[in-house]
């Protein structure tokens, strides 16, 4: 090989990861999952994953792009396959704060999936079903419990427990996993003090900013949302954290490990540097590092703390 083929060869090579780190990193994020991404017609998208996103793309050199899509809550709904579409479809590399748990990381059971209504969707788009590949996961980078939260009457109440619930009106929402909690909890010693709502129909926490009721077990984070618009709110927080929870991390195809490893390389950087914590306060979200396991196992009604 003459030296001026030589070096032609060298520039070539060279030029490949450059072309590489051009490409966009494609992250698919929920478009209504306040305060970890939102997205809106007419108005800056926004949330602690849009932040987190573009602190790793920026890291790994590369523009980032955000799929937004929009997650079904029904009963035939599989976030896993959802999820496993988008990606299997090359709709996104990475989907966002996807609850880390073995459920979520199994191998589906179906062949095929339908795509999550997502942004840019066309009609045949709805129709198609998407040949599934194996999910894997990043390591985590946040934790999400749940959490008590307790009305004006008893804002000043010690939360230790589910136990030091007795005595309070309960509010809690139907067939979620803290109604299961609540139910079971010391034989059902909860349950005359429960009233049940419907989700998603109900205003859980307005109705507990009303005196409605006393206390409830929800998710941090729409505790989170509701200080953020409300910024008046009698509401308290207990301080008291369910002792099961769920860390959020990345998920991608197994079939692409090189960018799980360099997501990982960043999101360790970045913890490191705090800049993640830093990311979630920013955005209103209460940040709880992630916890051991990293991915949690199933959680059933015998397993529940009694």
């Amino acid at each position: 090989m003459s030296i001026r083929l030589a070096a032609a060869f060298f520039v070539a090579i060279s030029a490949i990861p450059a072309v590489a780190a051009e490409e966009p990193l494609k992250v698919c994020l929920d478009e209504n999952l306040p305060p970890l991404s939102v997205h809106r017609r007419g108005k800056p998208d926004s949330g602690f994953d849009v932040a987190l996103a573009e602190a790793i793309a920026a890291r790994l050199g590369r523009p980032l792009k955000i799929q937004w899509f929009e997650s079904k809550l029904d009963e035939d709904s599989s976030p896993a396959l959802e999820a496993n579409a988008l990606l299997s479809d090359g709709r996104c590399a990475l989907v966002g704060s996807y609850v880390l748990t073995k459920d979520s990381l199994v191998v589906p059971g179906v062949k095929t999936a339908k795509l999550p209504d997502f942004d840019g969707a066309t009609r045949d788009d709805r129709r198609r079903r998407i040949p599934l590949g194996v999910l894997a996961p990043s390591q985590p980078y946040i934790y999400s419990p749940l959490t008590v939260v307790l009305g004006p009457k008893a804002r000043e109440r010690s939360i230790h427990g589910v136990g030091d619930l007795e005595g309070l009106r309960i509010g809690i929402e139907s067939g979620t996993l803290a109604d299961a909690i609540l139910m079971t909890f010391g034989n059902g010693r909860l349950i005359d003090n429960i009233t049940h709502l419907v989700p998603g129909r109900s205003d859980l926490l307005g109705a507990l900013e009303r005196g409605d009721f006393d206390a409830t077990l929800l998710d941090l984070r729409r505790f989170d949302v509701w200080r953020a618009t409300h910024p008046d709110t009698r509401l308290a927080a207990s301080g008291y954290y369910y002792p099961i929870g769920a860390n959020r991390g990345y998920v991608g195809l197994a079939s692409d490990p090189g960018l799980l490893a360099a997501v990982n390389a960043a999101l360790t950087a970045l913890q490191a540097a705090e800049t993640i914590a830093g990311l979630a306060q920013a955005a209103g979200l209460t940040y709880l590092p992630p916890r051991e396991p990293a991915i949690s196992g199933e959680i059933s009604l015998r397993a529940l703390p009694q």
